[in-house]
């Protein structure tokens, strides 16, 4: 099971895309779309500080970064979970644990196991610090309960060298169809088919010469 579209573009639309290194609210410096060194290689510490010279190309390294990381917690939210989910319940359970790495420790996750989805989805609103963060708790616990997917571009941040980032008015917003394009891997061509070269009238020619003089060597 994995993310729909919607639930990625959710997912990345609450976390934002930093292309330079920064401070979360824990201190921790992350990368592009939410990425620690927790979740895997790149370490945002050792990345070049401030603003990229090339936007474009941070913000795509930014995605290729996110999509690794989603296995990651995919599986983890399937492997703590023990009942059926449906896909939006799974999308809103994804986002939750992205943001937290708390799936195996909350409350939600043993109210939904023991077969509480009431229960399970006010238990979302538990994980509210900072206070910043709630708008987020109530997207995610609505689209588990309801399946209501949140909408709109996903916004660009600038970051300076010091790890600040400025979100005053962002430097990007993506729409979409480009977040999507971005999102999903380049796919590789297939190879050209290769077809046997026909044989030209001249080679044909030159065959019947040589049969026909190889014939009358024999008579």
């Amino acid at each position: 099971m994995h993310m729909t579209d919607r639930g990625l573009l959710a997912l990345a639309r609450h976390e934002g895309i930093v292309p330079g290194p920064y401070r979360d609210s824990t201190g921790t410096w992350t990368f592009g779309i939410g990425h620690t060194a927790a979740a895997g290689p790149p370490d945002p510490a050792t990345m070049p500080r401030g603003m990229p010279a090339d936007l474009d190309t941070a913000i795509k390294e930014a995605f290729q970064v996110f999509r690794a990381d989603l296995v990651r917690y995919e599986k983890e939210v399937l492997r703590t979970v023990k009942v059926p989910l449906a896909q939006h319940e799974f999308d809103a359970l994804v986002s939750f644990h992205y943001n937290t790495g708390g799936i195996a420790r909350a409350a939600l996750t043993r109210h939904l196991n023991a077969g509480d989805r009431d229960a399970a989805a006010d238990a979302f609103m538990g994980w509210r610090r900072p206070a910043a963060i709630i708008p987020r708790r109530e997207a995610e616990r609505d689209l588990f309960r309801h399946g209501r997917y949140p909408g709109g571009t996903i916004p660009v941040w600038a970051v300076d060298r010091a790890g600040r980032v400025d979100f005053s008015r962002p430097v990007r917003r993506l729409r979409e169809d480009q977040a999507l394009a971005l999102m999903r891997p380049a796919r590789t061509p297939p190879p050209p088919v290769t077809r046997p070269t026909p044989a030209t009238p001249t080679n044909w020619l030159a065959r019947l010469v040589t049969f026909v003089s190889n014939l009358i060597r024999r008579t």
